[in-house]
Parts: C-alpha cells; structure tokens; sequence
C-alpha cells in the first residue's frame, strides 16, 4: 500500500512553516557535526539548528525536528570540546 503525500500548497501556512523549520533543522544538525572542527562555525550552526527545531517541533515532522535537536546538540557539545582542546589545551 502506497503512503500518500500531502500536497505543500495546501498545507495551513503555520504547518508549511513548522515542517520547513524541521527540515533545516535537521540539515544545520548535519552540517554543524561536520563544521564543529571550526568551533565558531559549528557552535553558530548548532545553535541555529536547535532553535529551528524547537520551533519545528510543532510541525507534523516532529521526529525530523528532534532528529536536528539531537544533532545539534551532538554538534555544539563537539564544538565545545575541540575548542578547550585547541584553544585552552594547545596554549
């Protein structure tokens, strides 16, 4: 049996919003695990993922939106530790 998909355009513009905030917030995740050898770039993209999943949360996506949470929160947390590694460790 197929799933069927729901047409964006006819999504309430509240819950095209809130699975746009999911999505990003779960490619910022991704993205600040690769960028947490750069703290500053991780750490910012970290943040922004975790806000943007909070906000997805409310969005049919929760779990794409929890995913981005976990994985910003995976990055900042990386982010953190290489740099007292690098800046406060190395000096």
């Amino acid at each position: 049996m197929a799933l069927m998909e729901t047409d964006p355009a006819s999504l309430d513009p509240q819950e095209r919003l809130g699975r746009f905030y999911a999505l990003i917030s779960a490619a910022l995740g991704l993205l600040s695990l690769c960028g947490a050898i750069v703290p500053i770039c991780g750490g910012v993209m970290a943040i922004s993922g975790i806000l943007l999943g909070v906000l997805g949360r409310k969005s049919e996506n929760r779990r794409m939106a929890l995913f981005g949470i976990a994985a910003s929160s995976l990055g900042l947390l990386i982010s953190i530790v290489y740099a007292v590694f690098v800046y406060i460790v190395g000096s």
